[in-house]
């Protein structure tokens, strides 16, 4: 398998000081994901859970919605001199019946670690029909479980404790247990390899559970967190203009700026649990 991080000589300055020292750098490397043996995407990932980010990227563009959907996941002999595996090309073989998508209109297929939908021809194109609503999800998260979850995502992410350069997704309850974890150098990876563990576990659709991400809720981690049933989504940055639409519309709760007890709630209000601090009121988000 390939390195996840790997060592390099750096010039320090800090202040008037000046010297040099080893630092660790997150991996950052070409995955080309192929689809019964043609090119589906080649996207730039952390090695590390590719067959989970294979998956998961499936699920987000609704080829597939369970694990009976696929037949099998390999990697394929890498294009070195010697003949060695890369481990930078993937297979994924649909099972018998499964549809497979038309992979020469609306899309290039080709994403950077920063921007998943990059390649989508219009805005239009990226509405991909869900395979489960979560409108009428009747599940509820307290604010207090909500403020421990930035906090335990962080304790998770072994690489960015080396590195500081990691993306996470964390998979959690509404008691708070975080069942899954997954890092990557693109936050939408990260949420694809989440998403795969779970359409590998045959745990879709996640119904009542919350997707907790270390970054901003875009609108396509917005999309991945409905594409996989889930009916909240909380970020300790900012939501897109177009994220709050797409949750609003579609009945998604939509936490951001998660930093302890402070949040806004931008859709789906009706999901948090507002209780009462030791002194005052926890007043409803504006």
């Amino acid at each position: 398998m390939g390195r996840v991080t790997v060592r390099e000589k750096v010039l320090r300055i800090r202040g008037g000081t000046v010297g040099s020292r080893v630092d660790t750098l997150v991996v950052e490397e070409p995955l080309e994901i192929r689809l019964n043996g043609r090119a589906l995407t080649v996207t730039m990932r952390t090695p590390g859970h590719d067959f989970d980010l294979a998956a998961g990227f499936l699920v987000s563009e609704g080829v597939i919605t369970s694990a009976a959907d696929i037949a099998a996941i390999r990697y394929c002999a890498g294009a070195t001199e010697d003949g060695s595996n890369t481990y930078n090309v993937l297979d994924v073989s649909l099972s018998p019946g499964v549809a497979v998508p038309d992979m020469t209109l609306e899309r290039n297929f080709y994403t950077t670690s920063s921007c998943g939908l990059c390649g989508k021809a219009s805005l239009e194109a990226v509405a991909t029909t869900a395979s489960w609503s979560v409108a009428e999800d009747p599940v509820r998260f307290g604010v207090a479980t909500l403020a421990e979850m930035p906090d335990r995502l962080r304790d998770a992410q072994r690489v960015f404790d080396r590195t500081g350069g990691l993306h996470a997704a964390g998979l959690f309850t509404p008691e708070g247990e975080m069942l899954a974890v997954r890092e990557d150098v693109g936050r939408h990876n990260a949420v694809d390899k989440l998403v795969g563990w779970a359409v590998r576990e045959d745990r879709l659709p996640l119904r009542e559970h919350a997707l907790m991400v270390s970054g901003r809720a875009s609108f396509e981690l917005a999309q991945k967190a409905l594409m996989a049933g889930l009916p909240v989504l909380a970020a300790v940055s900012a939501p897109s203009s177009l994220a709050v639409d797409l949750a609003a519309d579609s009945g998604l709760t939509l936490v951001g700026f998660l930093r302890g007890t402070s949040m806004n709630v931008y859709a789906g209000r009706h999901r948090i649990t507002l209780e009462k601090a030791s002194t005052t009121p926890m007043a409803a988000p504006g």
